[in-house]
């Protein structure tokens, strides 16, 4: 009987709640839509707060109010994790009110709403570049705001992402191999323009790593009246690994590359 009475409250509580909700749809008031849609976002009740509020934008535009219900707008569908939206309305606030009351929020949200999107990195970054652009932009405006280190942060992994997709297209090179030309130098290349492009990356020692397998295959596969000068670039390339990665794991690999490599710049 007890559970059967908890229902039937429940259902009670649920259904007033949606005649609620239905007749402030259907009201003409403004203002009290306005402040159940405040008391909807407060409760997490998201979609119905942003329905509300675009009801009666429209009404308040030009006035003082128009700045609050843009940002609980954009703050809605934040909590609705439509995050294409969100951004939309952020970056509308900070058009329409550059130094508003929620301007640093609006700022920051622009770039964490891209952050929050990012795809896979084996997928197109414009995105990805967009929300670099936007932190870059919030942290020179605001360098002392509470919100600048959870944006340095989130933009240094997005850095890391536009490497791992430049790691992703310097192993297909690599994998290519010969195949249709010199697939190694183009391996080498992405990898030094990634370490050049993302000096912090967290794949450094991979881009490393290829970087030297790229220039012993060459040398390997190389004209014989080719291969002593690559066989002492890629020595160089060899040195370079070991004192910027003695540990690595590679290195057992990489030694093994040397004695090659000094067999073929001793001959």
């Amino acid at each position: 009987m007890r559970k059967k009475g908890l229902f039937i409250l429940l259902l009670t509580v649920l259904l007033t709640s949606c005649g609620e909700y239905q007749r402030l749809l259907k009201s003409r008031d403004p203002e009290e839509k306005y402040q159940a849609a405040l008391q909807y976002f407060n409760d997490k009740q998201y979609v119905k707060a942003q329905t509300l509020l675009d009801d009666v934008v429209a009404y308040y535009k030009g006035t003082e109010r128009s700045e609050d219900i843009l940002a609980y707008l954009a703050r809605s569908y934040m909590g609705q994790k439509s995050y294409e939206s969100a951004t939309s309305y952020y970056q509308a606030y900070v058009r329409n009110y550059p130094k508003g009351k929620y301007a640093i929020e609006a700022h920051f949200q622009v770039g964490h709403c891209q952050y929050l999107e990012s795809p896979d990195a084996r997928l197109d970054q414009t995105i990805t570049r967009n929300a670099i652009d936007a932190f870059t932009l919030f942290v020179e405006l605001y360098p002392e705001s509470p919100y600048a280190e959870q944006a340095y942060k989130e933009m240094t992994e997005l850095y890391d992402k536009l490497a791992l997709k430049e790691l992703y297209n310097a192993k297909l090179y690599y994998n290519l191999g010969s195949y249709l030309g010199n697939n190694y130098l183009s391996c080498e290349l992405v990898c030094k323009n990634a370490l050049k492009n993302y000096p912090s990356n967290k794949y450094q020692e991979d881009f490393s790593w290829l970087m030297l397998q790229s220039k012993y295959q060459q040398m390997v596969n190389s004209f014989e009246e080719l291969k002593v000068d690559r066989a002492r670039d890629t020595q160089d390339e060899y040195y370079n690994f070991i004192t910027e990665y003695p540990a690595s794991k590679h290195r057992k690999e990489a030694d093994r590359m040397l004695v090659q490599i000094k067999k073929i710049v001793k001959d």
